[in-house]
């Protein structure tokens, strides 16, 4: 299991680089003054320098990724109770995600701002978990009804 959560863990970590980098030419180009919006000014100031400031945001970047791809294996605990598997991995990548939104800049330092951090995350991994729950039952609907045609057919 270990070997297995390393594994994913070093997944994760490029996947997590690569969806930020992402993140912010898409946001540079929604900003569209030419300009390459690699981090939030904010972080700069805290930085030092636009540099360090981007370094920070990539390792935060592969930690995020890291830890993601690591709470996945939540969903592998067949032993566990769907309600068990999604709180749990809810509250891992929750307090995963926060404290690296928080450092890198990405909610307000304030009270206003975790909350509305934290509502923000929850709708959007409500309506993933709704979209991932839903395409599975489905598909487990659609096993079930050929597996009782072929067992009609014989």
């Amino acid at each position: 299991m270990r070997n297995k959560r390393l594994k994913r863990c070093l997944i994760g970590a490029p996947l997590g680089l690569a969806i930020s980098t992402m993140i912010t030419i898409a946001i540079s180009l929604i900003i569209g003054d030419g300009r390459f919006y690699a981090v939030v000014p904010d972080l700069i100031t805290d930085c030092g320098s636009e540099i360090n400031a981007v370094l920070l945001q990539a390792v935060c970047s592969l930690l995020y990724g890291a830890a993601w791809a690591g709470a996945s294996l939540i969903w592998e605990q067949e032993q566990w109770s769907l309600l068990r598997q999604s709180v749990t991995h809810l509250v891992i990548c929750s307090l995963a995600t926060f404290p690296i939104a928080y450092l890198m800049h990405w909610i307000r330092h304030s009270v206003f701002g975790g909350i509305l951090y934290f509502g923000i995350f929850f709708v959007i991994y409500l309506v993933i978990w709704l979209s991932q729950y839903w395409t599975i039952k489905k598909r487990v609907m659609h096993m079930n009804e050929k597996v009782q045609r072929e067992g009609a057919d014989r």
